[in-house]
């Protein structure tokens, strides 16, 4: 009995030292848990979500991506298959399911003994909460005895409702979606609000293996264990019999969200707006944290019409440029073989643009004019005459053979663009058995910006060709000399200084000795057409005009207007600056242009209205302005009248006289193709050096545009491909889709303008003698007056060698488009307008005027 008692007593004393020890176990690995005030202030990330001006949603980031849905939004019936999938005794225990647990050890235990199979679970909804917020998945006792506590913890800290709003915002069910919120939009494109019974079965079938029953993946797995959660619902008594028959006899059918060639044009201004807000987030704190899981509602500027009118227009003009320049060959090659069909599906081609919709094909066999390719489907289409004979006039010109069978080509059954004779509005029709074009990625790129130049609202960007094969945003990174569309700026600057539109300028030979050497710079057609008005230098693009009225103003002052119109931080004062030989981006260029609408106001181009965070709270407006008269809600009250906090850049005639000529450059000078718009349109090409970089940049009354066409690394685009040819038909197909449904209005013109009839050819007032007349804008006592030119104080007449030399180096001078000199066919619009008869004569176009 003795020795009975020490025995117990030996081990009664072991079992409290091992009681002992096992508490303070569980209290080391349980000391860290969180306490219940942590969990009453947990916030899960949340998506952030970027929405266009009009409200359409069209980009998400986010590291989970989760819609939070609050727990009196949550359907019944999801709720009823989540728990009977999950957890069916969820209402009656205290966050633990013994029962559960036991039968979960047992299958471990026999698991282990069969060697084969893991830890099984058993864990409750609770649990499965406690482990999303202990950020931990492995399997191991431990973490189980954690994931215990923490739930007991829960259970006292929240009612069911919260941990079931708690669970089904946190459980990852897959395709990038935590919580039902977001895998209902991304499975589904629907609220939850709008699920079915079937729906909201599938979404409660992912959470067990999501990768095992991806409904993109595998269709037929997702839609058993559907059909299982359906079974348990009506065993539970959430449904009837008969509601789950049905919901099974229902077809699987799921969307992917964020696709389309609305969000695929979108693609560069929605990086740049996610470049912008984590800038503004360093500044402020947060940083990537706070935009990847702050769950931020960003509302953009994107106005998604003419983005897409700007993806499109880009596109098609850089793929007409490139038709042009003839066919660069096919993109790789296969055996035609009996297997051929397979081997195309397997080729990796080059990325495109999705909304091209081009597809793979492999020249099978070729005849004199003629050639059939094959399709990944297997079948076998014709291609058009026109694009053999495309393909063939290259290759002979070096000695090749045009297409030959095994060839992998692009090839799309609509006709390739053709910026030229048509725009990108018409409706091509391709009726069954059309035969199939040649395509190519075009090797040249560009860009292209719209803004609001009131407000400085970006609109539109198109950064390159497509953002799949380029993710290099040449709109606002690219740095390229503008050439003559820096002009503008050079005679605004001119006008502010006592200049009309109507002074004379001499155009002549113009040679300046530098310590580089003599600078000659010329005009684009190498002729001279003796004095003539500024508004004739802009609209036929005159070098000498321009060179010679720096010079005159001061290269100081021209290098100041640069500044001023946010183009440069400190331009050169060099004469060939006045030539746009500075670099600046199509981002810039469109702001500085749009000064000039907006009546000679600074504006700020931006790319963002408003940033709410996760509770609706504003953290970022781009007005600022106070509005004391803004009311919560509309009443069909008046707008309220806002301070207006624009600088004024130059003044409001200048920028108006300057508007006015760029019309003159639409109407007659080197962008008439810009007419066939219809619309009041005003802008100035721009070309450089060689034909190195293509730009028009111009406006109506309320919106700018500017575009840029050039290879990433400078070369030349060809002879002849000016700003006119290559980038003004791009202007023109876009703002032909951006103002389809715009006012026919015309430029506002600013109180203190004059406007007065004078002689076209001599800018003085009209006589007897005079030819075409037009209305000139002066400002008042600039007008000309009988006798003479108001002004006529400004003498260029000999000006030459002997003319003051600038005090700094002269770069070299881009070259510019005037108007061709020869070449021009009846019934045809020449690529820079018509020549003069001889180089002293003034030509104004046949007359109209």
């Amino acid at each position: 009995m003795r020795l009975f008692i020490k025995i117990a007593a030996g081990l009664g004393v072991l079992g409290v030292i091992g009681a002992i020890v096992f508490l303070g176990w569980i209290w080391t690995i349980t000391r860290d848990l969180p306490e219940a005030q942590e969990l009453a202030a947990y916030e899960p990330p949340i998506t952030t979500r970027v929405h266009a001006g009009d409200g359409t949603l069209v980009a998400e980031f986010a590291r989970q991506h989760r819609v939070y849905v609050p727990a009196e939004e949550l359907p019944p019936a999801l709720i009823a298959a989540f728990i009977s999938a999950e957890d069916k005794n969820f209402f009656e225990h205290k966050g633990l399911d013994y029962m559960g647990i036991m039968r979960a050890a047992m299958r471990t235990g026999l698991n282990k003994i069969r060697g084969s199979g893991g830890m099984q679970g058993g864990s409750t909804i609770t649990q499965q909460v406690a482990k999303n917020m202990l950020l931990s998945s492995e399997q191991t006792i431990i973490r189980k005895i954690r994931e215990a506590f923490v739930a007991q913890r829960i259970e006292k800290t929240f009612t069911k409702a919260q941990i079931l709003e708690l669970y089904m915002n946190e459980i990852y069910l897959g395709g990038r979606s935590y919580g039902v919120g977001a895998a209902s939009l991304n499975y589904f494109g629907k609220s939850l609000s709008d699920l079915s019974l079937a729906e909201c079965a599938l979404l409660a079938a992912l959470p067990k293996a999501p990768g095992k029953v991806n409904p993109y993946l595998r269709p037929d797995a997702a839609q058993g264990r559907r059909d299982w959660v359906l079974g348990r619902m009506a065993a539970n008594g959430y449904i009837s019999e008969d509601e789950a028959a049905i919901a099974i006899e229902q077809p699987l059918t799921t969307v992917e969200r964020l696709r389309g060639e609305v969000i695929e044009a979108s693609a560069y201004f929605v990086e740049e707006v996610r470049r912008d807000v984590l800038e503004l987030y360093d500044a402020v704190g947060g940083g990537e944290q706070a935009f990847y899981e702050g769950g931020l509602s960003i509302r953009s500027t994107l106005d998604t019409k003419m983005q897409l009118a700007a993806q499109n227009s880009l596109q098609a003009g850089l793929e007409t440029y490139d038709r042009r320049k003839g066919w660069r060959g096919e993109i790789g090659r296969l055996p035609v073989s009996d297997n051929w069909a397979e081997a195309l599906t397997e080729f990796e081609a080059p990325a495109v643009a999705n909304g091209n919709k081009w597809l793979k094909a492999l020249v099978l066999s070729t005849s004199s004019g003629a050639a059939t390719v094959g399709l990944e489907t297997g079948e076998r289409v014709s291609l058009a005459p026109e694009d053999v004979r495309w393909a063939d006039a290259r290759d002979r010109a070096e000695g090749g053979a045009g297409l030959s069978a095994g060839d992998v080509v692009l090839v799309t059954q609509a006709p390739p663009p053709d910026v030229m004779s048509r725009t990108i509005m018409e409706v091509v029709e391709t009726p069954d058995g059309a035969p199939y074009h040649l395509r190519q990625i075009p090797e040249v790129e560009g860009a292209l910006v719209a803004m609001d130049p009131h407000t400085g609202r970006v609109l539109a960007m198109a950064g390159g060709y497509s953002f799949r094969r380029s993710q290099f945003n040449r709109a606002v990174q690219a740095e390229r000399q503008p050439g003559s569309s820096f002009k503008p700026i050079v005679y605004a600057a001119a006008l502010d200084s006592g200049f009309t539109p109507a002074s004379k300028i001499l155009d002549a030979p113009f040679v300046i000795n530098t310590p580089q050497g003599l600078y000659k710079p010329s005009n684009y057609t190498d002729k001279f057409y003796g004095p003539s008005t500024l508004r004739l230098g802009i609209e036929k693009s005159r070098n000498l005009m321009t060179v010679r009225l720096a010079q005159q103003i001061g290269m100081e002052i021209v290098s100041d207007y640069g500044g001023r119109f946010g183009l440069y931080d400190q331009l050169p004062p060099f004469l060939s600056m006045s030539l746009g030989a500075g670099e600046t981006t199509p981002m810039q260029m469109a702001a500085a242009y749009a000064i000039l609408v907006n009546g000679g106001k600074s504006i700020e181009p931006t790319l963002l209205d408003r940033i709410q965070d996760r509770y609706g709270r504003t953290v970022f407006r781009r007005d600022e302005r106070p509005c004391e008269m803004c009311l919560d809600g509309w009443a069909d009250q008046l707008p309220p009248e806002l301070e207006d906090t624009r600088e004024q850049v130059i003044d409001a005639v200048t920028a108006y006289q300057s508007v006015s000529m760029m019309e003159g450059v639409v109407e007659r000078g080197t962008a008439t193709r810009v007419r066939a718009v219809g619309k009041p349109l005003a802008g100035k090409t721009g070309t450089t050096n060689d034909y190195v970089d293509a730009w028009f940049v111009g406006f109506s009354p309320d919106l700018v545009a500017a575009i840029w066409i050039g290879h990433d690394t400078p070369k030349t685009l060809g002879d002849g491909e000016s700003g006119g040819r290559v980038a003004s038909p791009v202007f023109r197909d876009f703002m032909m889709l951006a103002l389809e449904d715009a006012p026919n209005a015309p430029f506002r013109i600013p109180p203190g303008v004059r406007l007065v009839e004078i002689d076209a050819k001599s800018g003085e007032l009209p006589d007897a003698s005079s030819g075409v007349t037009i209305l000139e804008a002066f400002k008042p006592g600039s007008e000309p007056t009988r006798g003479g030119e108001a002004g006529d104080w400004l003498d260029f007449l000999n000006q030459g060698e002997d003319a003051p030399q600038p005090s700094a180096p002269i770069a070299s001078a881009p070259t510019s488009e005037g108007f061709e000199a020869a070449g021009v066919v009846p019934g045809q619009i020449p690529a820079e307008g018509v020549a003069s008869p001889a180089p002293k004569e003034f030509s104004l176009d046949d007359g109209v005027y």
